[in-house]
């Protein structure tokens, strides 16, 4: 009870508003939870024919603004269980160095993920899982590398998703969060100067829409 003639303290104490920084660090602190989530999920995964090997995780900032995918994985991806490992992720980041894109922007993972000798004997659930991936990075823009890829994204059925057009270099809506760029799969870019070309005029795109991003 409270005594007579004693004022009575305060119920509830005054909460500090969180700083936009402190809310930010909420919501990454979430997405790297989800992530590593997401990452043992995949290697319980018994839908996929993949022996003893472990699957070929995404790799990158957990909010990236960019995210790129390709169909599949490389030996060297294999090798090490990470997408974009090998030369196709140091032509990947000198791509971005030419384009003055900040690298922790950007996230990569593949459509693919079982390291199979054949990618179409990958499980559709697994394929599917890259819905759950997308949703946890929730980037400003995914990169389509390959028609492979396009063909992927556009049958995952992505709540309010357009279907997305082979238009290499040009910037389509995707969702009403979310646009997307199309370019070749950069794995194809590598070794010939003409796919380089083809892969670099379509890629390039991305080096005016970073620089057009508003600040945060």
């Amino acid at each position: 009870m409270q005594p007579q003639g004693q004022a009575r303290q305060p119920s509830n104490r005054t909460v500090v508003p969180a700083t936009d920084d402190e809310i930010r660090e909420k919501y990454l602190e979430r997405a790297i939870r989800e992530l590593n989530a997401f990452a043992r999920e995949l290697g319980e995964c018994a839908l996929c024919p993949r022996g003893q090997l472990m699957p070929v995780l995404g790799s990158g900032h957990p909010q990236a603004d960019i995210f790129m995918v390709k169909y599949s994985a490389l030996p060297s991806e294999v090798e090490e269980g990470v997408a974009f490992y090998g030369r196709t992720g140091n032509a990947l980041m000198k791509s971005l160095k030419r384009l003055s894109i900040d690298p922790l922007a950007v996230y990569g993972t593949l459509c693919v993920k079982c390291p199979v000798a054949d990618p179409a004997m990958a499980d559709p659930a697994c394929v599917a899982r890259l819905v759950q991936e997308l949703a946890i990075v929730s980037p400003s823009i995914i990169v389509l590398m390959g028609p492979e890829a396009l063909a992927v994204v556009n049958e995952l059925g992505i709540p309010l998703s357009r279907e997305l057009a082979p238009s290499p270099g040009q910037v389509q809506q995707f969702t009403p969060a979310i646009e997307a760029l199309y370019v070749p799969n950069i794995d194809e870019a590598l070794d010939e100067e003409r796919a380089k070309r083809e892969f670099w005029s379509s890629f390039r795109v991305l080096g005016q829409w970073w620089a057009d991003l508003p600040p945060y």
